[in-house]
């Protein structure tokens, strides 16, 4: 939907924002990777963030998913920064945010480089939080076009649901690095309500997005890239972390059909 009134300053400030901190994110990205710089993220803090750290730490090969976000933050910041969106109405309710989750996911990466665990575990909280009012801005009203509809909800959605599973991830690794066991419950069944309460997650946001099959199809991924973690002999086995991964796959998959169900949208 476009405003009927041209763009204006603020519009400027908000498109060059979102430009600027897509080329942070992607720069962060390369120093996270450690390909030039910086340490590559699992090798950080004596392997903390590794796959094999936790039981709830994804494979190595779902981290490729990064590879589609950050193609969706490129696209997202030119698509919006064509003449005719600046002054989008609906740009200018999610551009700024949009932009904090790009930001966020570097200062993320800062922190990890400086080993600085705990700071990034509130730092990713933090972006769950903003990337769940981005969530809340594009599901109020719907993009224009098909376009739209992958580059600006796409990209963001694919984002929140691979940050739904990572945010687990990060506070567990952060634990298990620390020598931390709160109430002595152990790893096997801290991964279980964990991976409940993504779970859970992943069943309320399909039923706010009325199932966006994108959130869904991230959070599996990273599910799914849980159970062949604990299950493949290579590192940390699991098999009720595992088992837990695959019920809350399940059950993600299952609230979005149910939410996308025609009888979900009755009015009766």
């Amino acid at each position: 939907m476009n405003s009927s009134i041209g763009p204006t300053g603020h519009d400027g400030v908000r498109v060059l924002l979102v430009i600027v901190s897509a080329a942070v994110a992607v720069v962060g990205s390369f120093i996270g990777s450690g390909a030039l710089v910086g340490t590559p993220i699992a090798q950080v803090a004596d392997g903390a963030l590794a796959a094999d750290a936790t039981a709830v730490a994804p494979g190595g090969p779902a981290f490729s998913i990064w590879t589609l976000i950050y193609s969706g933050f490129l696209a997202y910041a030119i698509w919006q920064a064509l003449p005719a969106h600046r002054a989008d109405v609906r740009q200018r309710q999610v551009g700024w945010w949009y932009a904090a989750a790009m930001v966020l996911n570097a200062v993320w990466i800062t922190c990890v480089q400086f080993e600085q665990l705990w700071l990034s575990v509130l730092v990713i909280i933090a972006l769950l939080a903003v990337l769940v009012v981005v969530f809340g801005v594009l599901t109020t009203e719907g993009p224009s076009g098909r376009v739209e509809a992958v580059v600006v909800d796409g990209s963001a959605y694919i984002y929140l649901g691979w940050v739904c599973v990572a945010v687990v991830a990060n506070i567990a690794a952060t634990l298990a690095a620390a020598g931390i066991d709160p109430f002595g419950l152990g790893p096997d069944t801290w991964a279980v309500l964990v991976l409940a309460l993504v779970a859970v997650v992943a069943g309320l946001l399909a039923v706010a997005g009325h199932g966006r099959f994108t959130v869904t199809a991230a959070i599996v991924w990273g599910l799914v890239w849980i159970v062949v973690a604990r299950t493949s002999g290579d590192g940390l086995d699991s098999r009720p972390a595992a088992i837990a991964a695959a019920v809350a796959a399940a059950v993600a998959i299952a609230a979005t059909a149910i939410a996308r169900s025609p009888r979900s949208h009755s009015p009766h």
